[in-house]
């Protein structure tokens, strides 16, 4: 079956209170659209249009990558008239399952279910039973056939009492929507052309109109202000713990963590409370987060300890290897085996060999460090002399003292020692000893300078 997907994104919004389109609010780190996206990826959706009105400059912009064509409804005159904007680029022979923006949750095998029904005698629905179907189109049935949906605003008192409603997602043959498209007028209460109207068409042409349901209401709640994506975000965010904790992850409270990307983590991993993850974060085995760690787009290796309060970006930290408490990894870090970096350390653009460690109050950025080393208190890597960055490289086996400044760019040697509070601007030998200090001295009688 070949299958075109169109996705309505045109409304502006408003109860969102947003200078931004409604569909660009994220959801679990993404757009409200990329999740419909993604969800038209995993159904191998021939072609996938996406139907943008107010904002959509920017719409485009951060959907680049997006492998769609978009449509442009420049004034919005109700749903049926959003889907006849891109239905003249939809091929007649496929099938075309429309969806909304808005509506991030989804499944695909929900979408599957449905797509399977539609036959070139009958048209497929995803409706929904709801406790209060207020505001939402009613299914109304004769002798348990669908004959028509009748939006809310238009339904009578009886209808308002049905509680089957419509989620405005449908499958259809494209030739057959395109004929129904050029069918539909304005005639209610809203003035516009609705997408629902297909359905009374449908039936009067002596189709059937076969319906489905999702697994879960959440599935098709759409969003129109700030309160109800909190609702979702809440249950996505659930749902995205219990698949992690289903494979062998422990996590202290699954209300207090945030997946807002792809995290994928290895079995009897221990994820503490506070913790947030952005983008493509991949977690080994046996690795232990601490409470309020942040770590996007990130590698960690099996048997980890990453400690308490720890923010981790783009950075690849390999087995065994310890950060934090209060630790700082910027981008271009790489921790090798059995490193250390310890607290109140920020380390950019550096590697740390094997074995190596810096365990507190240090900036190490622009090195390249080598295996066994040792970085005192205080160390300080003075990558950036007001205009261009230089590199500093430590050899295997270096010992460097406390509250050093090594003044790129420069190399220790091999085994070199630097003595505690020196500043190295010259390359080192190895297996020596360097050091910077005048001698030590006291000058009596001397006083404080006093406030005035």
């Amino acid at each position: 079956m070949n299958l075109s997907v169109v996705i309505l994104a045109a409304g502006q919004g408003t109860r969102m209170k947003s200078a931004m389109p409604k569909v660009m609010h994220k959801l679990a780190g993404l757009p409200m659209l990329e999740h419909v996206y993604l969800r038209s990826l995993e159904l191998s959706a021939n072609d996938i249009h996406i139907v943008y009105g107010h904002g959509g400059e920017h719409l485009q912009e951060y959907c680049r990558d997006f492998d769609v064509e978009w449509v442009l409804q420049d004034v919005q005159l109700g749903t049926a008239h959003a889907v006849q904007q891109a239905s003249p680029h939809v091929n007649d022979e496929h099938v075309v399952l429309i969806l909304y923006g808005d509506i991030p949750l989804i499944k695909s095998h929900t979408l599957t279910k449905l797509i399977e029904c539609v036959t070139a005698e009958s048209i497929s629905l995803l409706t929904i039973k709801l406790e209060d179907p207020t505001g939402y189109g009613r299914i109304i049935r004769v002798d348990n056939e669908v004959v028509a949906i009748v939006e809310h605003k238009d339904a009578t008192d009886k209808q308002r009492q049905i509680k089957e409603v419509n989620t405005g997602i449908m499958a259809l043959e494209a030739g057959y929507l395109n004929q129904c498209l050029h069918r539909i007028d304005n005639n209610n209460v809203q003035g516009e052309y609705y997408l629902t109207d297909i359905i009374a068409l449908a039936v009067h042409d002596g189709k059937k109109i076969i319906t489905s349901q999702p697994d879960n209401a959440y599935e098709v709640e759409g969003v129109n202000d700030r309160i109800q994506l909190a609702k979702l975000e809440r249950i996505k965010q659930q749902e995205q713990v219990d698949a992690i904790m289903m494979q062998g992850v422990t996590v202290a409270d699954p209300a207090r963590v945030d997946i807002r990307g792809k995290l994928t983590i290895g079995n009897d991993s221990f994820i503490d409370i506070n913790c947030i993850f952005e983008g493509k974060v991949t977690i080994g085995r046996n690795v232990s987060i601490g409470s309020g760690c942040v770590i996007s787009e990130s590698s960690i290796g099996d048997g980890a300890v990453i400690k308490p309060y720890s923010v981790i970006e783009q950075a690849v930290i390999a087995n065994n290897v310890e950060v934090g408490p209060f630790a700082r990894l910027r981008p271009g870090t790489l921790l090798k085996e059995n490193s250390k970096v310890g607290n109140f350390v920020e380390v950019k653009n550096t590697q740390l060999g094997s074995g190596s460690k810096a365990n507190h109050l240090t900036y190490l950025g622009d090195a390249d460090i080598g295996s066994d080393v040792n970085i005192g208190a205080g160390t300080i890597t003075c990558n950036y002399d007001g205009a261009n960055k230089h590199k500093t490289v430590i050899l295997d086996g270096a010992f460097i003292g406390s509250d050093t400044q090594l003044v790129a760019p420069v190399k220790v040697g091999k085994n070199s020692t630097i003595g505690a509070g020196s500043t190295i601007t010259r390359d080192t030998e190895d297996d020596a000893l360097t050091l910077s200090r005048t001698e030590q001295k006291t000058i009596t009688g001397w006083t404080r300078p006093t406030k005035k």
